[in-house]
């Protein structure tokens, strides 16, 4: 038995638990060889649209198999998955963790809908804890769910309110990861910086990273997923920029420049606040990069507020980005906001990209001729340095092995690596 596929849509944190659910299924006793998951995105129309064609072409491909849908866009609208002629199963985000939802045959007499309310799940289950590598890097699931409530976001529908792992069995598990030969570790979640209040005790994530670099010596890298700027506090920030096993870099959770634009988003910061926290990381560890995630089109964004989004980019020197153009998602607040024609958006998206990709061009052109350590992946031919940008080399190198190389070349969005003792 070769196990189920699986066919994961969004986030890394989709891709990690992708990967426990194949461990799950594959220990149990389901021929999950005529098995086809589709673990789906609900983060934006598009990702809904995707994960429906992902549906249509995996019933294509595998016309005897059963067809099952997880994932946030299944939770959030189980019917418009059940409607699907290709689907057999839709399956919650909690109920995927049960392998009887995967059943199929007249022993079981489960619904098709086999989706249970998310929004009452208090507890952290030990499934919370889950880790995918890409046989260098391992990311691990240390919080899920969210309490906010942004005006345009749908996710917190799909994966409940916020629950975190306690610290002890993080530690137990990159231990284990670290054993198996993993050199970088990602710690990952729905709101990752919102890791704490609902464990016993005052943890937080700054509390978690100390624990994990105190009592997992032998990690060599540990990097953070996206973060929420307004939630790193002072134990965070020193931890960020004073270890040198915590990567220099910070994707932030930005979404917008303009302070109007993020009232009416219900985030939790200003512009102000982002500049600030980026010239403090900055000034403390200039070798840091700085990534984030920016909303295009937001409903009612002028010109001159777009402009505040496009100046932010060069305030926080924001090298690795995600744009994303605004698409109204049903059931939010947004949906019911002003919008911003199609047109404009897409406009407005591209003019994002060309300014993160011409300021991520500079700063690659800037990295020629220092020396990094790369972490090698994808089989050998390039890797991750510490600051996450991306280093191809001429000859193949060990997967999985952090190798010190000079930068000797810049090649569009490509940099080339030479090997040196």
């Amino acid at each position: 038995m070769s196990g189920p596929d699986i066919i994961s849509m969004g986030c890394r944190l989709n891709i990690a638990e992708s990967e426990t659910l194949r461990q799950i299924i594959t220990r149990s006793d389901i021929d999950s060889d005529k098995l086809v998951v589709v673990n789906s995105c609900a983060v934006t129309n598009e990702a809904v649209r995707q994960s429906r064609q992902a549906v249509r072409r995996a019933k294509k491909d595998n016309p005897d198999k059963n067809i099952v849908v997880t994932g946030c866009a299944a939770q959030v609208d189980p019917d418009m998955f059940s409607q699907m002629p290709e689907t057999d199963a839709v399956v919650g985000n909690i109920d995927k963790y049960d392998p009887a939802n995967f059943k199929f045959g007249i022993e079981t007499n489960r619904p098709d809908i086999r989706v249970s309310d998310i929004m009452q799940i208090k507890e952290t289950a030990p499934h919370m804890i889950s880790a995918f590598a890409e046989r260098s890097r391992a990311f691990v699931e240390v919080q899920n769910g969210c309490d906010h409530r942004c005006t345009f976001c749908i996710i917190p529908y799909g994966r409940g309110n916020s629950r975190s792992v306690p610290a002890g069995q993080v530690v137990d598990q990159i231990k284990a990861l670290v054993d198996q030969g993993f050199n970088e570790v990602v710690l990952t979640g729905v709101d990752v910086t919102s890791y704490g209040p609902d464990l016993p005790g005052q943890s937080n994530l700054g509390h978690l990273v100390e624990r994990v670099l105190k009592y997992v010596p032998e990690l060599n890298r540990l990097r953070l997923s996206s973060v929420d700027g307004v939630e790193i506090d002072e134990r965070l920030f020193d931890v960020i920029t004073g270890e040198k096993r915590m990567m220099p870099h910070v994707h932030l959770s930005l979404q917008s420049g303009d302070n109007m634009i993020l009232k009416r988003m219900k985030r939790r910061h200003n512009r102000e606040q982002a500049i600030d926290l980026v010239a403090r990381l900055q000034e403390k560890r200039p070798d840091i990069a700085i990534g984030a995630d920016i909303i295009a089109g937001f409903p009612t964004e002028t010109d001159e507020m777009f402009v505040n989004s496009l100046d932010i980019i060069d305030q926080c020197k924001i090298i690795h980005g995600h744009i994303f153009p605004y698409s109204p998602r049903k059931g939010t607040p947004a949906e019911k906001m002003p919008q911003v024609h199609g047109t404009i958006i897409k406009q407005r998206a591209q003019q994002l990209r060309q300014k993160l990709s011409e300021n991520a061009q500079i700063w690659r052109d800037n990295l020629v001729g220092t020396q990094q350590n790369v972490l090698c992946e994808r089989n050998g031919k390039g890797g991750y340095a510490e600051n996450f940008a991306h280093i191809s080399f001429e000859d193949t190198m060990p997967e999985g092995q952090i190798i010190p190389v000079e930068i000797v070349a810049s090649h569009g969005r490509n940099l080339i690596g030479k090997p040196y003792e």
